[in-house]
């Protein structure tokens, strides 16, 4: 089993950075990525950058160039850095842990862009 805390959410104004970060506990060592998902209400919920065990990252074009996902194995944290935030970045964003038993999901940090 695999435990996932996000946090870092919050609301900002448009152009503005936020941090998120997600602790994993557990089942580390069972995890082969990490990834940073979103949902916007109303909308399906969509990839928005992934980083493998061996430091791989793939982002979503929606936020290439403005987001950058890292890792730092002795804390089990995973982060997201989000510059130039847009209001359609508005959305929850939830990490995801894919492991050799399945993929595990945290509870989501809400991050509100305003124009």
């Amino acid at each position: 089993q695999v435990q996932l805390v996000e946090s870092g959410g919050g609301l900002v104004q448009a152009g503005g950075s936020l941090r998120l970060s997600c602790a994993a506990s557990g089942s580390i060592f069972s995890i082969n990525a990490m990834a940073w998902y979103r949902q916007a209400p109303g909308k399906q919920r969509e990839l928005v950058a992934l980083i493998t065990r061996g430091g791989s990252t793939n982002y979503a074009d929606s936020v290439k160039g403005r987001s950058t996902i890292s890792r730092d194995n002795a804390k089990n944290t995973m982060y997201l850095q989000m510059n130039s935030l847009k209001p359609e970045d508005t959305a929850v964003y939830l990490c995801n842990a894919e492991s050799r038993d399945g993929p595990y999901w945290g509870q989501g940090t809400q991050v509100i862009v305003s124009s």
